[in-house]
């Protein structure tokens, strides 16, 4: 292989690694005109019953469990019933606007589409969560200041 090259897989393994002992799901560098972006995927259910650091192998685990539906769907957490908002990004999610103002949303509120619900922040940026559709606030999963995970369920909505 060519030096360069040697070289920028050494930043890819770096990157990796980072990624590994941190729990990140998503690390970018920018170099000069290079730019590098590192991410991975983690499936929300083997994170759950894994340790947060098991290898790939060990949580492989878990699936072999799911070949007995019963065993399976009494391990389960149930499903919140009505449209699952969620979060479009990895970032911690905020209930109000700021500290000490009242929450966006309680549960019981009705809310119209395009209303703001929660404030996810990634990267010091402040990117609102809107509302897909009117709907009740059937449940609020996110806690204040707490981390959040991609695609993870924020709040339910319901009619």
């Amino acid at each position: 292989m060519a030096k360069g090259l040697d070289d920028d897989l050494s930043i890819v393994r770096e990157l990796a690694n980072v990624l590994a002992d941190t729990g990140l799901t998503e690390i970018e560098l920018e170099r000069g005109g290079m730019k590098l972006r590192v991410a991975r995927q983690i499936n929300q259910t083997l994170v759950e019953a894994a340790p947060a650091m098991a290898p790939v192998a060990m949580a492989a685990a878990p699936v072999a469990a799911a070949a007995t539906p019963d065993a399976a769907t009494a391990e389960a957490a149930p499903l919140p019933k009505g449209d699952p908002v969620k979060s479009p990004m990895v970032g911690t999610a905020y209930l109000s606007p700021s500290p000490g103002a009242d929450a966006f949303i309680n549960v019981g509120d009705t809310v119209a589409e395009g209303d703001t619900l929660m404030i996810v922040e990634a990267m010091k940026t402040m990117n609102a969560i809107k509302a897909p559709r009117a709907g009740k606030i059937l449940e609020i999963l996110a806690r204040n200041s707490e981390p959040v995970e991609f695609d993870e369920v924020l709040v339910v909505l319901g009619n």
